[in-house]
């Protein structure tokens, strides 16, 4: 077994990546106070050619240190906005087509492994706050509500592990016809 090197991992220059066809998602981040997960979610959208990211309310936005240490180049290649306020941001996204689903534990959410994404619809995913979570008001608005199943005691993930899964559940179901998993091994 050897390590593949850049050549033959095939990754974007920063140039082709700006010019390629994304995945018609967006990660929307409702007041996350750490640039840690800022960055992680850069990177993340970075890996999973996602259509952008938006940065609402206090949520650090770049160019910064912290979020560049996690991004790793990711906040050059991913395109962003900024909104003072989240629920603006969900309001254009829906004007502009898209379904919003908050990511959040609710009375009335489905689970994360029950939903199906349509390949002809643009989705936006809404993380929240790492202790409050996405807040009602903006829940309110949203399309719907999904969470992640979870069993342990904990019933809570770090944002940037939840919008890892999610976003790979985003990109599995939407993704181009010409992307393939490639085996492990």
């Amino acid at each position: 077994m050897k390590k593949l090197s850049m050549d033959e991992l095939n990754r974007l220059s920063v140039e082709a990546f700006k010019e390629a066809k994304k995945n018609k998602v967006i990660a929307v981040l409702d007041n996350v106070r750490s640039m840690h997960n800022v960055g992680s979610v850069f990177r993340t959208a970075d890996s999973f050619l996602i259509t952008a990211v938006m940065l609402c309310g206090y949520t650090p936005q770049p160019p910064h240190r912290d979020i560049h240490k996690t991004a790793l180049g990711a906040t050059e290649t991913v395109d962003w906005m900024y909104f003072e306020n989240t629920a603006d941001a969900v309001t254009a996204l829906k004007q502009k087509g898209y379904k919003v689903y908050g990511i959040e534990q609710v009375d009335t959410s489905e689970k994360l492994d029950g939903r199906t994404f349509s390949g002809d619809e643009q989705i936006a995913v809404v993380f929240g706050n790492e202790v409050h979570g996405v807040a009602h008001e903006v829940l309110e608005i949203c399309d719907g509500i999904v969470e992640i199943p979870q069993e342990g005691t904990k019933h809570s993930l770090n944002i940037s592990i939840a919008a890892g899964i999610v976003l790979w559940e985003a990109f599995k179901q939407l993704k181009k016809p010409e992307y393939k998993v490639l085996p492990a091994g």
